[in-house]
């Protein structure tokens, strides 16, 4: 198969700049295109790992390069792919060009403007999904708090489910300060409360690659990648991992970020949440009709009230009730326009949001010398 047939294969509706920038890519060899889910050949895997970042080229580069040093390349190949979420600060080419063993590409995916890292996850997943053939995803963050040893442990719970299962960390050891780990624990308690489930994982996780063909399909990964996973229904596990820190810079996650972060999350189970509510609300207003007929008892059946009492905690009872029944009404509807409703698909629209693609180290090269 020719290079011009291979190019013209490429989706029709992705920018120009990125189908030119991807035609070095069709030159890989046979054994790095996909492969069957369930199946994991023989070492070394190519993996590719998605990394979200705004303006942290500095921890980046470091990481990368620790990457390189902790994974052998007998074991495992590496294409980076790093979701520039429109950054401002620009970054040094030379950065990222050192004598890697395992990392054979590093490519950086401009976004038009800055979506947050969830979204910018979204978008690397799906031009993964349709550009790139590997053995598994990693998705990890930039900044060095997922780490390199987390990676490989995560690649060694991979290797257990033969391929099979999404693995995500569990973060066993957190490194923020007290303020957040505090609103992070009522974040949870809220989450529990309104979804029925806990909240333990965050982005660092490794993926089979078939896995990329249903979140391409999935509006709920545009606001939260970890809850998207649990709404799939896919297989997935857990794996104690420590949260490492910053390898440079300071973070950008502060109260207004974290809990928009949180009502994203929350948003992916909006039916269970609205479902939740509606339940909460029709048993409330089901106990002020209750105390509306208590009162009435009480005026009536015994000595008891007290002159005007009566009228007072009626009138209150029955505002209290119409509120509710009003609020169950706006969440009945609510629960069936988000049925109806397709909404983004990231397969149809996240190429609206690529402005380039630009390779920063390439050692395809070597493959062809082969």
């Amino acid at each position: 198969m020719n290079a011009a047939y291979q190019y013209s294969q490429l989706p029709k509706y992705m920018p120009i700049e990125v189908q030119t920038t991807l035609a070095s890519y069709q030159q890989l060899p046979r054994e790095l295109k996909r492969r069957e889910p369930g199946t994991l050949p023989h070492p070394p895997l190519h993996l590719m790992v998605v990394m979200p970042l705004r303006d942290d080229w500095t921890s980046a580069a470091e990481l990368i390069r620790r990457l390189d040093s902790a994974i052998s390349c007998d074991a495992c190949t590496m294409e980076i792919l790093l979701v520039d979420d429109a950054s401002v600060e620009r970054y040094d080419h030379s950065d990222f060009q050192s004598s890697f063993s395992s990392v054979r590409v590093i490519r950086r995916l401009r976004l038009r403007r800055n979506l947050g890292h969830q979204r910018a996850i979204a978008i690397g997943l799906v031009y993964t999904q349709q550009t790139t053939g590997c053995d598994a995803v990693i998705v990890m963050d930039a900044d060095g708090e997922d780490t390199p040893e987390g990676v490989v442990q995560l690649l060694r719970a991979y290797s257990d489910t033969h391929g099979e299962k999404a693995i995500f960390a569990e973060r066993s050891r957190r490194s923020e300060s007290l303020q957040f780990r505090s609103f992070y624990v009522l974040y949870k308690f809220v989450h529990r409360c309104l979804t029925g489930m806990n909240v333990r994982v965050g982005n660092f996780s490794i993926l089979p690659p078939a896995y990329l063909n249903t979140f391409a399909v999935m509006s709920e990964l545009w606001n939260h990648y970890a809850a998207a996973i649990f709404r799939s229904k896919l297989p997935f596990t857990m794996i104690p991992i420590p949260r490492g820190t910053r390898i440079a810079g300071t973070s950008r996650m502060n109260f207004v970020a974290l809990v928009s972060h949180g009502l994203s999350a929350i948003s992916v189970f909006g039916d269970i949440v609205g479902v939740r509510l509606l339940i909460a609300s029709l048993a409330a207003s089901l106990l002020a009709a209750l105390g509306i007929v208590l009162v009435v008892m009480i005026k009536f059946l015994t000595n008891w009230a007290i002159p005007g009492w009566a009228t007072y905690a009626t009138g209150c009872l029955v505002i209290i009730m119409i509120q509710l029944i009003t609020i169950a009404t706006s969440f009945t509807f609510f629960v069936l326009s988000n049925r109806t409703n397709l909404g983004f698909v990231p397969l149809r629209d996240y190429s609206l949001f690529v402005e380039e693609a630009v390779e920063l180290y390439s050692a395809v090269e070597i493959y062809s010398h082969e």
